[in-house]
């Protein structure tokens, strides 16, 4: 095993050529160490950046064998652990050895919370430019006295920011056109969702998603569609009263104060995601689609999402003073130590990471963010 990637200042990582990319190991008893494993087998992903896998090298060597013993699982060789360069993260043998594929528990639970503590104490050290998460369990950080929601909350607080939100990204395999959903609002109850969207709310997501497209995907004059609250966006006040109360007010003032940013809606939500499906299938020439929609509430944005990208969506982490990016998947416990896992969506949260890294250097070069 090689050493720890050494300390970079922050002016020398602003410098390196390279981005320099952690991934968190996740859930040692979920599908994170094998869909790592296998993504590192793409020589595409690997020759672009430089990474270091934060972790358990002996989690990745178990793996690692279990993998070999399945013939013709992918395209490349397995790349061998020992190979690899890990950040050894100290987590006791007692610990270790109560963990098995597919049985989250207190001890799997303390061992992903101190890899992604790791991290990110990495990061914010000016050792690394992003961190790709690999999928945790609440339930085991909770078993393991770890009482956060789950990481994206735990990389907030670490980063000592209160103003930050999930965006999902995906690239279309049909049409090269990227998908960006940020959510307003995220895991809270249908009932708690009318009462917890503010003008206050709204404006904090739509700062951070319009400083987002400028600072890491270089869209200083994005179109952005805002979704509707009521079935038809309420219908004149027919059908729910948000829209013509505030939401529909308050479109208004942020096209005022924003006036390199087009803003669409309130858009009915029933309607709003023809054309991302229409831009993503190719099904229809010349799509004005969206650089990016904000959607009110969870299931709003995500179901479009995972029907349009199921494989390929990655869920960053905007508002952090470094790059986060996730698969968009959980620990799946059912298949840990199978060897069934697809790692689709782990080569694009390390491919994302790694676009929007130098795109933030880009940006910085140029004074944007």
């Amino acid at each position: 095993m090689q050493q720890p990637t050494q300390h970079l200042t922050d002016t020398a990582l602003d410098r390196s050529p390279r981005p320099q990319i952690a991934i968190a190991l996740g859930d040692p008893a979920g599908i994170g160490p094998e869909v790592i494993l296998k993504a590192l087998a793409n020589p595409a992903l690997t020759s672009e950046c430089d990474i270091t896998i934060v972790g358990s090298s002996s989690v990745l060597q178990h793996t690692y064998d279990r993998l070999k013993q399945i013939p013709h699982l992918v395209h490349y060789p397995l790349p061998r652990p020992d190979l690899l360069h890990v950040l050894e993260v100290e987590v006791d043998e007692e610990t270790l050895q109560g963990i098995m594929p597919g049985k989250g528990n207190a001890a799997s639970g303390e061992a992903s919370f101190r890899y992604l503590e790791t991290a990110i104490a990495g990061a914010l050290n000016g050792d690394f430019h992003g961190i790709v998460t690999a999928p945790i369990a609440k339930s085991a950080w909770h078993a393991a006295k770890h009482f956060y929601p789950g990481q994206t909350e735990l990389l907030a607080e670490r980063a000592g920011i209160d103003r930050f939100g999930m965006l999902f990204v995906a690239r279309s395999p049909h049409t090269n056109w990227t998908l960006r959903t940020l959510l307003a609002t995220t895991h809270i109850s249908l009932r708690q969702v009318p009462d917890a969207l503010t003008p206050d709310l709204m404006t904090l997501k739509l700062e951070l998603l319009i400083a987002t497209l400028a600072q890491d995907f270089g869209i200083t004059t994005p179109r952005i569609a805002i979704a509707g609250l009521n079935p038809h966006s309420g219908e004149q006040g027919q059908l729910g009263q948000e829209e013509v109360d505030w939401l529909i007010p308050w479109i208004k003032n942020m096209g005022d104060r924003f006036p390199n940013v087009r803003l669409d809606g309130p858009i009915p939500p029933d309607t709003m995601w023809v054309r991302p499906g229409q831009a993503w299938h190719g099904s229809a020439a010349q799509v004005n689609a969206h650089d990016g929609y904000l959607a009110l509430y969870h299931d709003q944005g995500l179901i479009p999402v995972k029907l349009l990208a199921f494989d390929q969506a990655v869920n960053t982490t905007i508002g952090l003073p470094f790059i986060r990016t996730s698969p968009d998947h959980g620990t799946a416990f059912d298949i840990a130590g199978r060897g069934v896992a697809d790692a689709a969506s782990m080569q694009s949260a390390l491919q994302l990471a790694v676009e929007l890294v130098r795109q933030r250097m880009r940006s910085r070069e140029s004074g944007v963010g």
